[in-house]
């Protein structure tokens, strides 16, 4: 069975600051892209949203329409009756017949003036939701110009750094290689901790290089005999001496 290298202290802390180096290069190209990337994804969420209200009101408009033609034939059948009544109530034999004709076509008369009260409405809410329709397609079209905007800057930042990010981002994946898993899973956990994605810092003017934390002398030895590894008991980062984190390059 082979046997597993043990790896000192000094070789773990310089595979640590390796891997920062690395990782503190891609942020500086995330930060180059600042907040476009999710700027753009707001966009197209917002954009996909603003189509759909577009629809939506594209079928209600349609569905309005189909309404108007349904109340337009109900016209044309009230009318039609109507002339049929009236043909009939020419050869009615008694009075009640008649009667009973004349309530058929005031019935028929009041279904049209319902029918035409409907379309009516129905023309003013289709009017109501041209407005709308007309203002949702203004609003797709400004934010549809804007995401092109920002696609186009965001495209550009990343044409220009392209090369340079996929060559970092498998630079990073071959040192996490060399980090021991429990101190990797430690090492991105307080990553995540911080904004600026600092885990790994040196001892600078006495002082912890994240959170500028005054470290005192006895401790400041201890990491320099890299017999351990020290957080600095302020924000929790891993401690390097000076001397070390410059000897080690993100290469």
């Amino acid at each position: 069975m082979p046997q597993v290298k043990e790896f000192s202290i000094e070789e773990k802390l310089s595979s640590l600051i390796h891997l920062q180096k690395i990782d503190s290069k891609l942020d500086e190209i995330k930060i180059l892209k600042g907040e476009l990337p999710m700027e753009v994804a707001d966009l197209e969420d917002e954009i996909q949203g603003l189509r759909s209200r577009q629809t939506r009101i594209e079928e209600e408009i349609n569905g309005v329409t189909e309404f108007i033609e349904e109340r337009k034939n109900a016209i044309k059948e009230a009318e039609e009756l109507i002339k049929k009544y009236e043909k009939d109530s020419e050869n009615v034999k008694n009075n009640r017949e008649f009667e009973a004709i004349n309530k058929e076509i005031e019935m028929q008369q009041l279904e049209i003036k319902l029918a035409e009260k409907h379309i009516k409405d129905a023309n003013e809410e289709i009017a109501d939701k041209v407005i709308l329709l007309e203002k949702a397609k203004k609003n797709l079209g400004a934010k549809e110009g804007v995401l092109e905007v920002k696609k186009a800057e965001l495209e550009k930042i990343i044409s220009a750094n392209e090369k340079e990010e996929k060559e970092y981002q498998k630079l990073s994946k071959e040192a996490k290689e060399n980090v021991e898993p429990r101190l990797l899973a430690s090492y991105e956990k307080i990553r995540g901790n911080f904004r600026n994605g600092l885990a790994v810092v040196p001892v600078e003017r006495d002082a912890c290089g994240g959170c500028f934390y005054s470290i005192p002398p006895q401790k400041q030895s201890e990491i320099k005999q890299h017999k351990k590894i020290i957080a600095c008991e302020n924000c929790g980062r891993i401690l390097v001496d000076e001397e070390l984190n410059n000897n080690v390059e993100a290469k």
